[in-house]
């Protein structure tokens, strides 16, 4: 088992893993020291017809439809390649945003074709990693070396793009998934060639493990943590402290920037004077209107958090560059020990209880498989077209023969029997009956803004009137037969 780091990019139909599609993968293999291992992945994954991807995203990426047909693997065939030749055992699978974003999309992925969605990310010394998180830690705590992006506003910014370009780094073509691999590679090299030392300790903490030994319930302290719910008037970044346990191993963490006795303090007088406005935009509200979040926010060990024990403040200025010091962290926990009433009211508020999906491919999170039907999943996936024709898997989970129906239809429409066949219509109508809206509602914005003159993205006019056209023509080619 060699160890080697793989950094991969998605381009997607829309922004939800539960119920758009990956167009494009891309990715690179490099070894320890970001050497590249053979040549890059370019990957389009056709797009069923089922989906209605969202005009604004074809209009970034330039990836239609129609392309993905002429040029791409069907989804079952991505995954079988995906698990053979790029999650191979002692792989650390690496992206920017990729735990929030493009993990998501791939597990949803692998649900769908009968994979188990979570083992590409532990079993056999694989592992997964996020460099945007890394990234803001770093730039807060340890800058120097590296050139970092401002807004025009003055605003702190982590875009890809804009590292890659104040760095020197070639970044032709950005949100084209290879090209985004590329520069995510160099940027990674900066990282560890300016900052080793926070990089390498960092790397380790993608270990859920790790991060528990640092942050955690049983002996609670004070920790740095970089989070992009934090503020980037601190650089994303503050010290926060754990304070209850929330559900499926996540803990709930207080950012300690702030005084409780002030907040709540302030809570009352807002409460005893009828000024506590849910109306206002969320930028605007105070914390309390906000219901304490994100002060209050759930931590999940198992997403690669940066986080560091406070020792790392005591270097380069680390208090001073986050604008805290040890005395008002000490004082601001005092104040949060004294008051267990509060914790236990905004955790308790903030717990959600999930109902089942009514999607079953968007289910993913609604139970795991027992060892049955992961067997049976097993055969799902090894038999052919031929196979599933007969192939009436006694499934326990109520969610898999719906799937099934769905996986035939997506990748071998020759084995549905004439009940699936219907089952799958009836279902492929009504998914696009809610995509609709918003699809027509996107290409009417575009369409008036090409009509004055604008492009909806860094695409020429010309470019963007073609795949507006291609667009239409997907729409009429997959719209059902009224009766």
């Amino acid at each position: 088992m060699t160890a080697s780091f793989y950094f991969y990019d998605l381009e997607t139909s829309g922004l939800n893993p539960r119920s758009d599609r990956i167009m494009q993968f891309a990715g690179q293999r490099t070894d320890m020291d970001f050497n590249p291992i053979g040549e890059p992945q370019n990957i389009l994954i056709k797009l069923s017809e089922d989906t209605l991807p969202s005009p604004s995203a074809v209009m970034v990426t330039g990836i239609t439809p129609q392309t993905t047909l002429v040029d791409g693997l069907s989804e079952s065939e991505f995954c079988r390649y995906f698990m053979e030749e790029i999650a191979t055992p002692g792989t650390t699978i690496m992206g920017y945003n990729s735990v929030r974003f493009d993990d998501e999309f791939m597990r949803h992925l692998l649900w769908r074709n009968f994979y188990d969605p979570y083992e590409w990310q532990w079993s056999e010394g694989r592992s997964r990693w996020d460099l945007l998180d890394v990234v803001r830690l770093t730039r807060a705590l340890r800058p120097e070396g590296i050139n970092w992006p401002v807004t025009p506003e003055g605003y702190s910014t982590n875009r890809l793009e804009l590292i890659t370009k104040l760095n020197g780094i070639e970044h032709e073509h950005a949100h084209d998934a290879l090209a985004d691999v590329v520069a995510l590679v160099e940027v990674t090299k900066l990282l560890k060639a300016n900052q080793p030392q926070m990089f390498d300790f960092l790397y380790n903490l993608r270990n859920k493990r790790e991060v528990a030994s640092l942050v955690n319930l049983e002996q609670p302290k004070p920790f740095v943590y970089a989070s992009g719910r934090y503020s980037s008037a601190f650089e994303k970044t503050t010290v926060s402290y754990p304070i209850a346990p929330g559900e499926n191993g996540t803990i709930w963490v207080f950012d300690l920037r702030h005084n409780l006795d002030d907040l709540l303090r302030q809570e009352e007088a807002a409460a005893a004077t009828n000024s506590i406005n849910l109306n206002k935009p969320w930028r605007e509200r105070e914390p309390w209107e906000k219901g304490y979040l994100p002060i209050v926010k759930k931590m999940q060990y198992n997403r690669c958090p940066a986080v560091a024990p406070l020792g790392v403040l005591e270097k380069a200025d680390g208090w001073k560059k986050i604008q805290l010091s040890k005395t008002k962290i000490e004082h601001n926990l005092k104040s949060l020990l004294s008051h267990p009433e509060f914790v236990e009211r905004v955790t308790h508020r903030h717990e959600r209880d999930f109902p089942p999906s009514e999607d079953v491919e968007s289910a993913l999170y609604d139970g795991f498989l027992d060892d049955r039907d992961r067997l049976l999943c097993t055969a799902v996936r090894n038999n052919g077209v031929e196979d599933l024709n007969n192939f009436q898997p006694n499934f326990i989970d109520e969610r898999l023969p719906e799937l099934l129906t769905h996986y035939k239809a997506r990748n071998y429409p020759t084995s549905l029997n004439a009940a699936e066949a219907e089952n799958w219509e009836a279902y492929r109508t009504e998914r696009l009956k809610r995509q609709s809206s918003m699809f027509f509602g996107d290409m009417q914005r575009i369409k008036k803004l090409l009509a004055s003159g604008r492009s909806p993205s860094s695409k020429s006019l010309e470019e963007c009137q073609f795949l507006t056209e291609e667009l239409m023509l997907w729409y009429q080619s997959i719209a059902p037969v009224a009766d």
